[in-house]
């Protein structure tokens, strides 16, 4: 058998990284979409229940990874790992594209939510079924000593996978106005079908791959598992490996991985109310920076072991979370920005906006509230408009009437009505005058959006830690007939279901009464904490330098 260097380790980490990271792409395109999807394919108006919906479908493709571990794992330990990770390639393909053919549920109502959920079930699947492949397939190819470097490639596809989606989202909004990309067939489905031809180009790639040299060796001697599920899970001693590598690595891994990068963007866009683009600026920056220390804590881990690299980071999350996360939201409040600093910002962007609605008999009054901030040459501007529209219903005769601006006022947050009258509305019932202007779209200033790239570059370099090492770590715990099987599926349970329901679980404990914009952090904080107290506590942190067996 050659050697892997003599049998071209580069060309084997490009096939494998490539397919991997279109994959993610595939994966990703939809969490990065999630409120322009929760407009397309749920009732209007719903606000936070549609995206809470929208999140919720997102991480039912993640809670059904661990499934697709175990049909591919076993497909992956019978006949191979080549042929495996081809099939669920063209699942994942498959799966994104139709996404971006589904009519919106103004036209085919319920059924649009339904025929996404069953696409993303198909998309989780395939997924559980990748990510073992590809790191098993560049690790039993790689030479002792330098495992954890090689399959480090590996880890920088899924971030690498959300840094192109995010990019080709940013470059398609950019090439349109925004009801050209939000409408129902517009520019937000682009990133979907443009998916269909990275597939086909990995998929030919992935066909002149050949098979994994150890794996080929195990199945022409006949020593192949003839039931992986079983040796897997069946045995106590391999169980124990199993949950080990859940509960003492993978699962605090998993929620620092979509904390440091996923929770992060959504926390930007629908707490801290960056405006989209710049929200998208900001993390792209910030993974693009942190991409390379993948590669260097998967060396490092090769020199001094991957046990205490991973748990560092996961330390660092439990302790840096909430100062990073409190900093974000404290340094968004437009009110403390410094005008000395703020760069000419001659657009608005929208603050607040409201609709009060009063049916009276056969008319109904409508009263739109909106507030602009202007920062412009180092200035702050406060402005507050109100429309009033009247629908009169006079038997079955509609009547639509548009009234002028009632007040436009600069230097002033909230409007006194309570004494206004026109066309006989009584403002006092419309709105509160005591009411919290909540800004939205903001455009930061220079300093403050360098300073957000360097606190969400920060939260991904505590990504690089947990997530660099685990592929050399999981491949060395497990023999090779089952190793497929055994290393999915604590991955996909860490990753999938802790890691993915980072986004919806921390959105929603936000909702619960009592709580802060920060409570949702609690949740991963809380699994990487119990994680890192046992994997300091049960972990090894020596190397196994063969994986032949």
């Amino acid at each position: 058998m050659s050697s892997p260097e003599k049998s071209g380790i580069g060309k084997i980490i490009f096939s494998s990284s490539l397919g991997t990271l279109i994959e993610w792409y595939d994966f990703y395109i939809f969490g990065s979409l999630a409120t322009v999807i929760s407009q397309q394919f749920f009732p209007e108006g719903q606000g936070t229940a549609a995206l809470l919906s929208t999140l919720a479908i997102f991480a039912a493709g993640f809670i059904v990874r661990p499934f697709g571990a175990l049909v591919f794992g076993r497909i992956g330990d019978l006949i191979g790992r080549k042929y495996t990770f081809l099939l669920t390639l063209v699942l994942m393909g498959g799966s994104t594209f139709l996404i971006g053919i589904i009519p919106g549920y103004k036209s085919i109502g319920m059924l649009a939510p339904i025929l996404v959920l069953l696409l993303r079930l198909v998309q989780g699947l395939a997924l559980g079924g990748e990510y073992g492949g590809a790191a098993t397939y560049v690790a039993e190819h790689a030479p002792v000593g330098k495992r954890g470097y090689y399959t480090s490639w590996i880890q920088t596809t899924a971030t690498l996978g959300l840094f192109v989606s995010l990019g080709v989202i940013l470059l398609t909004k950019s090439s349109m106005s925004n009801e050209a990309f939000n409408a129902e067939w517009g520019g937000w489905r682009y990133p979907f079908w443009v998916s269909i031809l990275l597939v086909v180009v990995s998929i030919y790639i992935r066909m002149k791959m050949s098979e994994s040299p150890i794996f080929a060796k195990l199945k022409s001697e006949g020593k192949t598992s003839k039931n992986p599920l079983k040796e897997s899970f069946g045995h106590k001693a391999n169980l124990k490996m199993v949950l080990l590598a859940l509960f003492g690595a993978v699962m605090g891994q998993g929620v620092i991985w979509y904390t440091g990068q996923f929770y992060a963007q959504s926390f930007l866009e629908n707490v801290v109310k960056i405006e989209f683009a710049q929200n998208r600026e900001i993390v792209l920056w910030a993974i693009g920076l942190a991409t390379p220390f993948f590669l260097v804590f998967g060396a490092l881990s090769d020199k001094i072991g991957r046990k205490w690299i991973m748990l560092t980071g996961m330390l660092l999350g439990v302790i840096f979370y909430r100062p990073i996360f409190g900093t974000l939201l404290k340094d968004a409040d437009v009110t403390t920005w410094d005008k000395n600093k703020s760069a000419a910002q001659t657009e608005p962007f929208k603050e607040y906006q409201t609709a009060d609605k009063i049916t009276n008999n056969n008319t109904t009054k409508i009263v739109s509230h909106i507030e602009t901030f202007v920062v412009y040459r180092g200035i702050a501007f406060k402005e507050r408009r109100s429309d009033t529209a009247i629908f009169e219903n006079n038997n079955n005769q509609y009547k639509w009437t548009i009234l002028p601006a009632l007040t436009s006022l600069r230097d002033t947050a909230l409007l006194d009505m309570k004494s206004y009258r026109k066309e006989g509305i009584d403002f006092t019932k419309m709105f509160s005058v005591d009411k919290k202007i909540v800004y939205s779209d903001k455009i930061l200033p220079t300093y403050l959006k360098i300073k957000f790239i360097a606190l969400v570059w920060v939260m991904i370099i505590f990504v690089t830690m947990v997530y660099g090492p685990i592929a050399a770590f999981l491949v060395e715990l497990f023999p090779t007939k089952i190793r497929y099987t055994s290393m999915s599926l604590p991955y996909h349970i860490g990753n999938g279901v802790f890691g993915g329901l980072v986004p919806f679980i921390a959105t929603l404990i936000t909702t619960f009464k009592g709580s802060t914009p920060l409570s949702g952090l609690w949740y991963p904080i809380g699994v990487a904490a119990v994680c890192f107290v046992i994997g300091s506590i049960y972990l090894s942190n020596k190397k196994d330098e063969n994986v032949m067996d």
